[in-house]
């Protein structure tokens, strides 16, 4: 997802969910920070490496694709923007190094996504922005993983969007580009992808490089036949994805606020929704690049007061000016991101950890 989701619509999540302007705005600009905090940022204010939260590209060009660049790159991207759904999945017939990077496949509503929530629980409204962008990214990103894989990210060639014309579904082939100049054009459905590369471990396999920008795009429906499904056909709705994304986001906010409400997987608040169904439907289903603008307006409809665009500046001079930087925004935000890559790499690595051992 991009700025307009993790921005404004998590904005509007929390203020349904009961956050006030104020508290809404703290969460909102977390979850955005995910997509900025890299270890570049961290550098020019000396924060805490592990914080890093994403990199950027040159960073990743800089990454060594050995087994301890591959854990580094691992522990962002699965952690904060793919988050693995079943780390115990098994296949038949499948080798141990196909299925340690099957299992890091990205979907909705795991066990890992529970206890991101639960963590969140009674922490800073920095830990719930942070929650609330992984939340939003299981939906987005689902069927890639976060880590560099040929086998697993790849995709075929049979790649099409599915559009309205005349009020019928079409299939339009979808043209690739390689040119970071290139803006994605949605009138011919020619998008930017990453360039193939045959290397089982190179950052062009990462994520949803070979699928570009579609899975951030919220009005988009998409069919592929990616890698890890044995080329078989698989129909992306992102609609439907981010408004269930939204929706649970509500839900999810609302049980971190009552200190009596346990989070559950696969349950949404579309009640609190029905009253804006149709505009957030709207909204998310609209054809162009960014809804940013549409979902600031939504946002300041529902509290009447004015979403200001998403700045670092403050927090940044806070952070530098502060003695006790942990109690600053970015302060509460670099814990929080600590944590959460702490326990999802635990989770990833410690099945491994405890056999090598019990095998001394």
């Amino acid at each position: 997802m991009q700025e307009d989701f993790h921005y404004y619509a998590t904005y509007c999540a929390a203020y349904l969910a009961g956050y006030s302007h104020e508290e809404s705005l703290e969460v909102c600009f977390a979850a955005q920070f995910v997509d900025l905090c890299t270890a570049t940022f961290l550098s020019t204010i000396n924060g805490p490496k592990g914080a890093a939260t994403t990199q950027l590209s040159l960073e990743l060009m800089d990454m060594p694709t050995n087994p301890p660049g591959i854990r580094e790159i691992t522990s962002i991207w699965s952690s904060f923007h793919f988050l693995p759904y079943d780390l115990n999945v098994k296949r038949k017939g499948r080798s141990k190094a196909y299925m340690r990077k099957y299992r890091l496949i990205c979907n909705p509503n795991s066990v890992l996504l529970k206890q991101t929530v639960d963590r969140a629980k009674n922490e800073s409204l920095q830990a719930v922005g942070v929650a609330m962008h992984i939340l939003a990214d299981t939906w987005a990103h689902r069927y890639f993983a976060g880590t560099p894989s040929l086998v697993i990210n790849n995709t075929d060639s049979y790649f099409y969007e599915i559009v309205k014309e005349d009020g019928v579904d079409r299939d339009r082939k979808i043209t690739w580009k390689h040119s970071t100049s290139f803006v994605d054009d949605i009138e011919t459905s020619t998008y930017v992808n990453s360039i193939y590369q045959y290397s089982e471990n190179s950052i062009m396999n990462l994520g949803h490089g070979r699928a570009g920008h579609l899975p951030d795009y919220s009005f988009i429906r998409y069919k592929y036949l990616p890698a890890w499904n044995e080329y078989e056909e698989i129909i992306k709705d992102n609609p439907s994805d981010f408004y269930h994304a939204f929706s649970q986001m509500v839900y999810a906010m609302k049980t971190l606020r009552n200190p009596t409400e346990e989070f559950r997987v696969d349950h949404y608040d579309f009640e609190a929704l029905k009253e804006w169904e149709g505009e957030i439907k709207r909204i998310i289903e609209t054809r162009r690049l960014s809804a940013a603008e549409d979902w600031k307006a939504f946002g300041e409809k529902l509290s009447k007061k004015e979403v200001i665009p998403f700045d670092l500046t403050p927090a940044r001079e806070e952070y530098l000016s502060a003695q006790e930087k942990e109690n600053t925004v970015l302060g509460r935000f670099f814990t929080a991101a600590m944590e959460q890559k702490k326990m999802v790499m635990r989770k990833i690595y410690e099945p491994k950890a405890k056999k090598n051992k019990a095998n001394r």
